[in-house]
């Protein structure tokens, strides 16, 4: 796939896995009689890390990528895997925000 479909596609993933494991954490907040916004602001801020990894398609891959590309000199490879986290990581972030304004917490 090329850089740019990946690249996008790579950051929508974060963002949904971040806004899926939220919302549908907080119906389960409904369920259990939980408040449900505490739990959507507390879920959002434990998967960040998860919806990166979920993104890139796993850490092994991404390790792989990059150790050969600093052992065997791809570092266009490892240019482009750096990318990827990047837009995993703004995908993940832009997630939590909307978490945050969903919540009114963004004031």
């Amino acid at each position: 796939m090329p850089f740019e479909k990946n690249f996008i596609l790579i950051f929508f993933t974060a963002m949904g896995v971040l806004l899926g494991a939220a919302l549908v954490g907080s119906l389960a907040a409904v369920m259990v009689r939980e408040p449900p916004l505490g739990v959507m602001l507390r879920l959002a801020r434990e998967m960040k890390i998860w919806a990166v990894v979920a993104a890139i398609g796993g850490t092994f891959s991404t390790i792989e990528i990059l150790e050969s590309g600093v052992f065997r000199g791809e570092i266009i490879a490892v240019i482009k895997q750096l990318f990827y986290i990047v837009s995993a990581m703004a995908g993940t972030h832009l997630g939590y925000l909307i978490v945050l304004a969903i919540a009114g917490e963004g004031k």
